[in-house]
């Protein structure tokens, strides 16, 4: 690379003095871990996608694991879900003793084939102990979220949504992550909103949201924060489950507080660059834009490449990307691609084909509010550039 060249990192958060300010009044307070500041963060969060019950966690990881449990999935269980997606996704169901049955992602998108999970269900597993669907909003992109809940809703599963990309994403049938039986939503440092790490659950049932709430921090049956902040408080409390350390702190509330008030700014600037990136990629024979839906979050921008239609390839273009000072990445490595995964279940390469084309094709373009327009022309100049130079007329 051109050391002369300002690098354009892949990602960064957009944080400013009010966040800052925020953090200031926690750190004054006396009070740094699971407090008032995250129960006003539940409560507005919940207010702004419309749920009845939000659940402050420390990472979307670990709402997906609370909310399993909630759903008292266990050993000898399995729940269909995608290979394209990060390994949280399933790997919290192998925590529980549960096995992922993956399904491979639709032509049109990179979510979850509504069509491939009817086959699958037709079909049946050796177990017979199909327990739900996990399907994951690939980038920011809604699943066909109408025709998963009446199919669950048909065979008795349910539906847990991986909505870490999804933030804000409000579609025709309501907010995205809040359709199912519980959702989950991401606040890492790349994500639309952020805590630095953390999470949120989302549920309107009652009984899932006392259990994760019981069980986020140690199964105990209080709130600890109470013991130490009250004058009237008593010290006694009980372990009634075995729980886990899953809470959030009010230093990242503050944040999250804070970015949640500009959240549909900062989707309103995500849509923007995504424009600018389509309307200067979608004439291109070696390029493909992804599709623009209602509702879409565009966490991520995943631009593909038609390989037959250059002479380099994917890697290729992003290392020559990389070297005039932009930064990229893949989302996903398939699953099945990966050693843990390939060991456990025996997968070939060619065992989820569409996931694995879409992974050969895709590279991960800069979309965030920071980028300025001058960033943002050199990204697409530098796409056009490399692909121009390399196009097989």
């Amino acid at each position: 690379m051109n050391q002369n060249i300002d690098f354009i990192p892949f990602a960064r958060p957009s944080l400013g003095p009010e966040e800052e300010e925020a953090v200031v009044q926690v750190i004054r307070s006396g009070w740094l871990t699971t407090g008032g500041v995250t129960k006003s963060f539940e409560e507005e969060f919940a207010r702004f996608c419309g749920s009845k019950f939000a659940l402050a966690v420390n990472s979307a990881t670990a709402g997906l694991h609370l909310a399993l449990e909630a759903l008292g999935v266990g050993p000898g269980d399995q729940v269909i879900t995608t290979p394209y997606t990060f390994t949280s996704t399933a790997m919290v169901v192998k925590h529980l003793g549960a096995d992922p049955l993956f399904v491979d992602i639709e032509t049109e998108s990179f979510n979850i084939s509504v069509e491939r999970i009817e086959e699958t269900l037709e079909r049946g597993s050796p177990t017979n102990r199909i327990r739900g669907i996990l399907p994951v909003h690939v980038a920011g992109h809604p699943c066909r979220m109408d025709q998963l809940v009446s199919l669950a809703k048909e065979r008795r599963l349910f539906i847990l949504e991986d909505a870490a990309h999804a933030f804000p994403s409000r579609t025709p049938w309501g907010f995205v992550g809040t359709l199912g039986d519980l959702g989950v939503y991401s606040f890492y440092a790349t994500k639309t909103i952020t805590t630095g790490e953390g999470g949120m659950v989302v549920t309107h049932d009652e009984g899932f949201a006392k259990r994760i709430s019981l069980m986020r921090l140690h199964g105990i049956d209080r709130e600890i924060w109470n013991r130490y902040t009250s004058p009237t408080a008593s010290w006694q409390y009980s372990v009634v489950e075995p729980g886990f350390k899953y809470n959030l702190t009010d230093l990242a509330s503050a944040i999250g507080r804070v970015q949640l008030k500009k959240a549909d700014q900062f989707l309103e600037k995500r849509k923007a660059i995504a424009r600018m990136y389509t309307e200067h990629f979608q004439d291109r024979a070696y390029l493909k834009v992804p599709p623009e839906t209602e509702g879409h979050a565009w966490h991520l921008y995943l631009l593909r490449i038609a390989p037959h239609k250059l002479r380099i390839t994917r890697d290729e273009f992003i290392e020559k990307l990389r070297e005039k000072g932009i930064g990229t990445s893949v989302h996903f490595i398939p699953l099945h691609l990966h050693p843990y995964w390939k060991r456990t279940y025996g997968f070939k390469p060619e065992d989820f084909p569409e996931s694995l084309k879409k992974f050969q094709e895709v590279i991960s373009l800069p979309i965030y509010p920071a980028l300025t327009e001058i960033q943002i022309q050199r990204i697409i100049q530098a796409v056009l550039q490399i692909g121009d130079a390399h196009f097989k007329l």
